[in-house]
């Protein structure tokens, strides 16, 4: 903490971001007491910006205005098919400029945007569109045929469009839901802060997604919560650089829109900003393509997880490309090796100032807490403060506060947290919060300062190239084939992507199973990042304790790749 702590300046009584305590769906919480209540306002603060670049991908360029304008022309036609305040529109698509549109459309109509995992296979698609009871699906033409003959099987869905590819009967063209050359203005429906904006699906611990609600609070909040820390940074002594250089704030977003850090720490925090989203080409990440498009766009800013990061210092053609426009790195979603970091400041020298990570959850709508510059250096291996608005605790298992520096369970509340809690999920909200407080699974401890710091995680869940793989699901599919007597799925480490995923099977007697049978039997069932990159086969029965539990410990072995290479990178 400094003499003057900045974050106490801007958020005090009287401050330009003055924090108060309000009650928030029964349980008082730290707000903004100045604030807007729904995406619809930032919109509707556009006029200025109405010629500025906001998103490009390769050739297709569009401005505020006339992302606008075609916003709000798709929210009327999803208005005349009958989509209200509060019903479900499902996306699914590669990372394009539909996707964003889309979603702003929704957030101006009132209804619930639900992006699926693109990644995601017929199954668990199907999954997704039936819990949320979606009654109209959008998706780029490869993920709609995924499902194409299971949607009779889904009595909500009323109306399916394809953002490419040919129309037919059954699917019909996005192109029909903004072809109107007029501006319809902001639709008029009303909406409470506490609306749902969008359900997120996170995998579960019992095998099944579960929706994660966000509303346009927490959207709000993540917002101001991310500017207050950069306007804290200035005031330390850190200006925004691209200002000083004369560029517009530029992220190339390299993660998917259908993550928190995508859609909200990312695409709505530019779009609250007036910054210019770049969006990568679709199809596998090259971080040749990645340095073209930096150096071409005069992009500011570069991140995401530490895989991406790796890919872009270990190309050979790095010292090719002006990549210096990028003033800010930052990372999250997986552990980031000390060093990742080493490499970003021999590559990147004035990044020091601005290098930040940062610790959150799809139920907290992404940033929970941040640090970077100095403090990351002063406090190496933390994931920071808490952000403003957010309360943290560290519990034992009675609930009740460790001591700095004694480990247990991370709790979380503010009004970044679902207030809603799981869609249609009362056993797993009864299970994760305690009068407002969400229960993280993370296991860490709070230093005298305040820096939380993330040692284990409870939940038995490996982060893959910061997608979270939940081994139960995994080993439930493994379960279902005929020759798996037992089987048990852990995490092994892995240079870029954090932690690869490794299963130990024990198949029955005389059974001519090999490893690449059981990854093709889960590669039909799963999205690719959850098929195990190690299949291990052994005749003898686990290792399991007097309780019967699993000793994963002695399962994980040696084994790490160090191949960046993965078909799950291809959107």
């Amino acid at each position: 903490m400094t003499a003057v702590d900045p974050i106490a300046q801007l958020t005090g009584s009287g401050g330009p971001f003055e924090i108060v305590v309000e009650d928030v769906v029964g349980h008082p919480m730290q707000v903004y007491k100045q604030r807007m209540t729904s995406l619809r306002e930032l919109m509707a603060q556009n006029s200025a910006r109405a010629d500025v670049d906001w998103i490009v991908q390769e050739d297709r360029r569009f401005t505020y205005g006339e992302h606008d304008r075609l916003a709000r022309v798709l929210a009327r036609s999803l208005a005349r098919l009958g989509v209200q305040r509060g019903d479900r529109v499902a996306l699914v698509s590669a990372n394009v400029p539909e996707w964003v549109i889309t979603w702003w459309a929704c957030a101006v109509l009132g209804a619930t945007l639900v992006p699926l995992n693109a990644w995601w296979k017929a199954e668990e698609l199907e999954f997704g569109l039936g819990d949320s009871e979606a009654k109209v699906l959008i998706g780029d033409a490869r993920r709609v045929a995924l499902v194409r003959d299971r949607l009779a099987s889904l009595p909500a869905l009323e109306h399916v469009f394809a953002i490419d590819g040919p129309a037919d009967p059954t699917v019909r063209s996005f192109a029909e839901l903004t072809s109107d050359l007029g501006d319809p203005g902001m639709p008029e429906t009303p909406i409470d802060e506490d609306d749902v904006l969008a359900i997120l699906y996170t995998s579960g611990t019992t095998g099944k997604p579960k929706g994660a609600t966000v509303s346009h609070r927490q959207a709000i909040a993540n917002v101001q919560n991310i500017i207050v820390m950069g306007m804290a940074q200035a005031m330390r002594g850190t200006p925004p650089p691209e200002a000083a250089a004369g560029l517009q704030s530029c992220s190339l977003l390299v993660v998917p829109l259908f993550h928190v850090t995508g859609c909200l720490s990312t695409m709505t925090l530019a779009y609250a900003t007036g910054a210019k989203v770049v969006l990568m080409p679709v199809g596998r990440f090259d971080p040749d393509v990645a340095m073209e498009t930096i150096e071409r766009e005069r992009v500011t800013s570069i991140g995401g997880v530490p895989t991406i990061m790796w890919r872009i210092l270990e190309s050979p053609n790095l010292e090719k490309y002006d990549l210096t426009s990028v003033k800010r790195a930052s990372y999250g979603g997986a552990p980031a090796a000390p060093e990742l970091v080493e490499r970003i400041e021999r590559v990147f020298p004035h990044m020091r100032k601005t290098l930040t990570t940062a610790y959150g959850l799809t139920e907290t709508a992404s940033v929970a807490t941040a640090h970077g510059g100095d403090d990351y250096f002063a406090h190496p291996g933390s994931v920071g403060r808490a952000a403003p608005t957010v309360e943290l605790r560290v519990v034992d298992e009675q609930g009740r506060d460790t001591p700095a520096g004694e480990r247990g369970e991370i709790w979380i509340k503010g009004p970044t947290v679902m207030a809603h809690g799981y869609w249609h999920r009362p056993d797993a909200n009864a299970a994760a919060f305690t009068d407002g407080w969400f229960h993280t699974g993370d296991i860490g401890y709070l230093d005298p300062d305040g820096f939380l710091f993330l040692v284990d995680r409870a939940k038995d869940m490996i982060i893959r190239a910061g997608e979270n793989v939940y081994c139960v699901e995994i080993e439930n599919v493994l379960f279902d084939h005929p020759d798996v007597v037992d089987a048990a799925v852990v995490g092994v480490a892995h240079k870029t992507l954090g932690e690869e995923v490794k299963a130990v099977v024990q198949l029955r007697p005389g059974s001519d199973t090999t490893s690449e049978d059981l990854r093709d039997f889960c590669r039909a069932r799963l999205a690719n990042f959850k098929v195990p990159e190690y299949v291990e086969l052994r005749a003898e029965p686990l290792p399991r304790n007097p309780a019967g539990k699993v000793l994963k410990n002695l399962l994980r072995g040696g084994e790490s790749a160090f191949s960046s290479t993965s078909d799950d990178q291809a959107l």
